[in-house]
């Protein structure tokens, strides 16, 4: 990095020992995105490691400081630039795997709950993935408003492992719909879906009056090492069309939530900003903390990466 040019004033420069793997990594390495950057680029969107140098606009850090950061790509090499916009301290007690853990999923998870959803005490949330670290965060938030049902589906092998943290869980494969509505008739209050195709449908369809859904990404779409057309246009069939008049007669809401594009194309760190330091203060009062299932070197990555049998995130380093 260029330490005189404009792009570095406001930025600080990390040297990370650690980057968290997501799913939107799986999706940028088969080609399932809008506009990814040319190759050969530069994995990763989130990382954790010590400030080694800073922009001559930088306040509030130190070189030497522990923190964890948001990039736009990139994550997955020895030294980050990122602006200051994206950057979070580390609090104490945090390790740097779990701070590598930490910004994507549980950002993801609070401003989906709170910021669009509007979570209250005594409401009931479907998730699905909830194996995945965004399902295991949203669980940990949920757990912090009082009397709030959640319902989880996960394949079979990851129940044992995440059943405490669940109200309900339903094997992904089973009708959960039947069976939710066993518990709930009326349905639930916030359905989150990463998985799209007809699962979108059967979303909606559980939705009380005055509910919200959530689609936040498209794992369906995703199988093998590349990019596979036919699970691209089985998913986009699956999925319900939507009629607006139908959602204003039944009183649905129908979002979507994208963190990265929130960020990066949309301007709103400072929004990020302070979701962050409400989960930090979550985090220091132990009500919520980052699972990490594996550390693995970067080389070993490309081994592992398709397997996903994680319970929360895979961490490199």
């Amino acid at each position: 990095v260029n330490k005189g040019t404009n792009a570095f004033i406001s930025s600080l420069l990390i040297f990370f020992p650690y980057s968290g793997l997501n799913f939107i990594d799986l999706m940028v390495r088969q080609g399932n995105i809008d506009n990814p950057p040319k190759t050969p680029l530069i994995p990763g969107f989130e990382c954790s490691g010590i400030v080694e140098a800073l922009g001559e606009n930088v306040k509030g850090y130190e070189i030497g400081d522990r923190v964890m950061a948001f990039t736009n790509y990139n994550a997955w090499a020895e030294v980050v630039c990122t602006p200051v916009d994206f950057v979070y301290r580390i609090p104490d007690d945090m390790s740097f795997s779990e701070a590598a853990a930490f910004p994507m999923n549980f950002v993801t998870a609070y401003m989906m709950l709170f910021e669009v959803a509007n979570l209250r005490e005594g409401m009931s949330v479907l998730v699905h993935s909830a194996g995945g670290g965004v399902g295991q965060a949203i669980a940990q938030l949920c757990s912090t408003v009082p009397n709030v049902t959640v319902f989880g589906t996960a394949s079979s092998f990851k129940h044992e492992a995440i059943k405490e943290s669940m109200t309900y869980l339903f094997d992904r494969n089973m009708d959960y719909v039947q069976e939710v509505k066993k518990i709930s008739a009326d349905g639930v209050d916030i359905v989150l879906d990463c998985l799209c195709g007809e699962n979108t449908g059967k979303g909606l369809s559980l939705l009380k009056p005055l509910g919200t859904y959530i689609l936040y990404g498209s794992s369906n779409m995703v199988t093998g090492e590349t990019k596979s057309f036919f699970s691209f246009a089985k998913s986009w069939w699956q999925v319900e069309k939507v009629n607006p008049i139908k959602l204003y007669e039944e009183n649905k809401v129908m979002a979507g939530f994208s963190l990265l594009n929130l960020l990066f194309k949309q301007s709103r760190s400072s929004l990020v900003t302070k979701v962050m330091d409400n989960l930090l203060k979550l985090y220091n009062e132990k009500k919520i903390k980052p699972v990490v299932d594996s550390l693995w070197a970067l080389e070993e990555v490309r081994s592992y990466l398709f397997s996903f049998s994680d319970i929360s995130i895979l961490v490199c380093f």
